[in-house]
């Protein structure tokens, strides 16, 4: 079970109000960097596709991005490879809710909750990973490709950008 600890904030959502979820998770990357200042998790409603979505920090550190594929989309159910989508590195996930875990939603109410989460994650190379930093810094020779000073953390701003153009393709899909 993961612990979390959770706030709400106020968005529009089809000219009403709706929340944001966002949680922070108690393992935390710890070198300083603007992570530091991000929630770790967050979900909201993509007012112009309607579709669920979230961005989770994944194990290392870096933000992943995932959009819900509600049930009767020809991609519900679908593994991410036979989908072809235009996503930061690619589609890397797709599965139905992970309870207890990182991936999953609070539906809100009158939404579905068994949608079919379809993600990215940004630990590609030249991505910086939060946490590859604390564990490598005294060691970069055995560091992995996404913790080299050429690395490019993609911040919250970025990531939901990919999430939002994402939602779009899910929905252009049914058109």
């Amino acid at each position: 079970m993961v612990s979390l600890t959770g706030l709400s904030g106020v968005v529009v959502y089809k000219g009403h109000m709706t929340q944001e979820q966002t949680w922070t998770f108690p393992e935390r990357p710890t070198a300083p960097g603007p992570w530091q200042d991000e929630p770790d998790k967050i979900q909201w409603i993509d007012p112009a596709t309607d579709l669920d979505c979230l961005i989770s920090r994944g194990p290392s550190g870096a933000l992943c991005g995932y959009v819900g594929v509600p049930p009767g989309h020809p991609w519900h159910g679908m593994d991410y490879d036979r989908i072809d989508v235009d996503v930061h590195g690619g589609l890397t996930y797709a599965d139905a809710c992970d309870e207890g875990g990182h991936i999953c939603h609070v539906p809100a109410p009158g939404r579905p909750k068994d949608v079919w989460w379809l993600g990215f994650d940004c630990a590609h190379a030249f991505d910086l990973c939060p946490r590859y930093e604390d564990l490598y810094k005294d060691r970069p020779w055995l560091s992995p490709v996404c913790t080299t000073p050429l690395g490019v953390y993609r911040d919250v701003a970025y990531v939901r950008a990919e999430v939002t153009g994402l939602a779009r393709q899910v929905a252009d899909a049914l058109r």
